[in-house]
Order: structure tokens, then sequence, then C-alpha cells
């Protein structure tokens, strides 16, 4: 820590940083912004870990870190960024070939796909949500397709393999994906940017901090 505040000044940051994060926020959310911070701040040099294993900040295996849960460990500082949506969707070809669901409950004469099972970060652990949603106590929905990867989840829902439930960030205009059921059928879970305590005052922790919160706080667009 102590000669992470030598080799950097608030007028202008350098050194390394080190960033961790999930695939799914790390690719769609946070890359497409760092052309603007590595413009604003060239000296600064940045390793993305992207993982859905939460590192050790305290131990320095990453500097500060994008986390989809409220992080419990006392000598960390957080600061909330977004609340992160969770919707149904399909394609338009899913629709064309089986229709379209109206409620929870006639999901049980659609195809369901999901993560399969394995060590997936806190938000995905919702994965189970459109198997188990309107139920009522009747025991979960049979998964049509399993794959265990986020990012391939996504693409089997535009190649017309079924209805998933996906975070809103990874749904972009251009996949054409289409959201079903209405706000009520949803899934709200926050953000948080994370570090160490003894990272404070370091100037391009506190210069890369701001500018993640300043974009979250204009996201969506």
């Amino acid at each position: 820590a102590a000669r992470a505040k030598l080799t950097d000044s608030r007028e202008r940051p350098s050194g390394d940083l080190k960033i961790t994060t999930t695939p799914g926020v790390g690719i769609n959310w946070l890359i497409p912004r760092l052309g603007e911070f590595t413009g604003l701040y060239p000296e600064i040099r940045i390793s993305l870990i992207v993982t859905d294993e939460e590192l050790d900040l305290s131990m320095r295996e990453a500097d500060v870190a994008i986390r989809t849960r409220k992080p419990t460990q006392p000598d960390l500082i957080q600061r909330k960024l977004f609340a992160m949506g969770f919707h149904a969707y399909c394609s338009p070809e899913y629709i064309k070939r089986f229709g379209t669901p109206r409620t929870l409950e006639e999901l049980d004469s659609h195809r369901i796909i999901t993560l399969s099972d394995g060590n997936f970060a806190p938000h995905l652990q919702n994965r189970n949500w459109l198997v188990e949603a309107g139920r009522n106590g009747s025991g979960p929905r049979e998964a049509y397709f399993r794959v265990n990867n986020i990012l391939g989840l996504v693409r089997a829902c535009q190649q017309g393999l079924g209805i998933a439930a996906l975070p809103d960030y990874l749904v972009e205009e251009q996949s054409k994906l289409v959201q079903l059921f209405g706000e009520s059928d949803s899934i709200q879970l926050d953000t948080y940017f994370v570090y160490p305590e003894e990272l404070k005052t370091v100037a391009r922790v506190q210069v890369f901090r701001d500018f993640v919160v300043s974009k979250a706080q204009r996201w969506p667009s």
C-alpha cells in the first residue's frame, strides 16, 4: 500500500490497477467503457480478471472489484453502483414456433433453458427462477436445455432453444431478444464497487472509482 501511494498522485494517476468482476459485467458492461477511462488516464495500466469466483481483495488477489452482492468483509469499502434487472427472454423465432406465454403458469408448456449446476457467482444462484416460478408448490419444471456459462445461455436463447432468465445488461438491442412478462415478474439485484481500506488514498483507485460510479449513474445509457 505504501508503494502504491508513492507511485502516483491525484493529479497524475499512474501504475498498475488489477480489477476483478464477473464475466458478464466485465465483458458486456465494463470493457465498452474502458476506452474512455484509458483516454483520460493513459498512465494507468489495467489488468482485468473476469471470473465467477470472488477474489480476496485483502490478500491483493485484485485491487478493486465490481461485485454482484453486498460485501461482508469489514475491511472493504463499498459503493453501490446500479440495480441489475433479470427478466425472461426468448427469440422471435421461438415465439413463431411455440407462441408467447402470457403468465408464469403458462411456462409449463414451454421450453425453459437454464444454467447447469456448478460454482456460479452469487447473482446467478437464481438461475432456477423460471423452472420454479408460477408452480405454486408443485415442484420445479424440467429444463429443456442447460449450459454452464451465462454467455452461452444468451446465445442459446438467441438461437431459439427456449426461454431464459437473463440479466438485462447482457441483452443488447441488436440481439433481437423479446422480453416476456412485466416488472412484477422480474428480479432486481444490486452491484457494488469494492476496494480495501488500505487503498482508499491511492490515486488510481480513486479516479477509477469515480469513473465507474459516474458511468453507473448514467446506466443503461
